[in-house]
């Protein structure tokens, strides 16, 4: 496989801390663009780093990515620094304290300690706006005020982008109006579209302008608009997000696995009806058998020189040296801050 080979539309997962000779296979394929960690990936940060020189060792052109928000969401725990749920920077706005500033430090940090391990980009921030119902979101949104939210969330990616991150907001249009979690059902939301444009939009609309790099769709049906959950949703992805909003950023599938994406079909069908809705990525993560069917199926798709170039700008921008970070003054500072601020909202 040639080192500068085009990137495929799927993201894969990994069963373990090392490769195993299917999943080498598999990153082979032509149709494999990316790599997704969860916790089962990782041990400490060395063995994390040779994982991930062994999948660049295959194909030095594919994406890493994590889910790596903070709080509940947060694969790597021991030797990374503990970062807040992203309800704490706006219980410290109310509280008078220098909310924006935390959250860009936050930002800066998470980018800083995965880049140094040479992941190239979080599935961050969380642009969801709570409304005090959802099972899955709550304190992973940075407020109930569309507003706040959408300052919080910049903030955030301004501090990833000084780490030389790029940013994915999620779960578009929004979230936060369902109880039900898409991981075990698909959700349903009866609201208007007016309504969703008034409160739901603002974060995504904020980051847009400021020129947020990646959108994930949710998948959540919103009964009044379309009948399709918006990850497989042309007019969410086409009409709303690409012509509506302006958004020129890659647009990543939720986890096809998840109940919420059963609605399409089986994972072939999945796949396809997201990349034609508009998706440049999708991923298949826990389900091997699937993924290698998708690989397999997909592996003649045509490639779209938009698709790639918007790929592209998720790269990581510049390598960050793991020891160098952990002995500068900002690190030191920032992990200071974020620990002290945490410690401080559970007293």
């Amino acid at each position: 496989m040639k080192a500068n080979s085009p990137l495929g539309p799927i993201m894969l997962d990994l069963s373990g801390i090392v490769l195993t000779p299917d999943e080498k296979d598999k990153l082979q394929s032509p149709a494999a663009g990316g790599v997704i960690l969860f916790s089962r990936n990782y041990r400490t940060p060395e063995q994390l780093t040779r994982l991930i020189s062994d999948i660049r060792a295959i194909r030095p052109e594919l994406l890493v990515a994590v889910d790596h928000e903070g709080g509940r969401v947060q694969r790597f725990r021991e030797g990374f620094t503990r970062l807040p749920p992203a309800a704490r920077y706006d219980q410290a706005w109310r509280s008078g304290q220098t909310a924006a500033g935390l959250a860009e430090t936050a930002g800066w940090l998470m980018a800083a300690e995965l880049r140094a391990v040479d992941v190239d980009f979080s599935f961050a921030p969380v642009l969801d706006v709570e409304c005090g119902i959802s099972q899955v979101i709550g304190d992973r949104s940075f407020s109930a005020a569309p507003e706040r939210a959408a300052q919080l969330a910049l903030a955030f990616v301004k501090g990833m982008r000084q780490a030389g991150m790029a940013a994915v907001g999620k779960h578009f249009p929004g979230h936060g109006g369902v109880a039900e979690d898409s991981h075990l059902a698909l959700p349903v939301d009866h609201r208007s579209l007016a309504e969703i444009e008034a409160r739901d939009l603002l974060p995504f609309r904020t980051l847009i302008e400021e020129g947020i790099e990646g959108v994930m769709p949710a998948h959540v049906v919103y009964e009044q608009i379309d009948e399709r959950p918006a990850g497989f949703s042309p007019f969410w992805i086409r009409e709303v997000l690409r012509r509506r909003l302006g958004f020129e950023g890659a647009v990543f599938s939720d986890d096809l696995s998840m109940a919420g994406a059963a609605y399409a079909g089986d994972y072939v069908e999945r796949a396809r009806r997201a990349l034609e809705a508009g998706c440049d990525m999708v991923l298949v993560c826990n389900a091997p058998g699937a993924a290698g069917q998708v690989l397999e199926a997909l592996s003649g798709i045509a490639l779209d020189p938009r698709r790639a170039e918007r790929l592209e700008r998720m790269r990581g921008r510049f390598p960050i040296d793991r020891a160098a970070l952990l002995a500068g003054d900002e690190w030191r500072a920032a992990a200071r801050l974020l620990v002290s601020h945490e410690n401080s909202t559970r007293t």
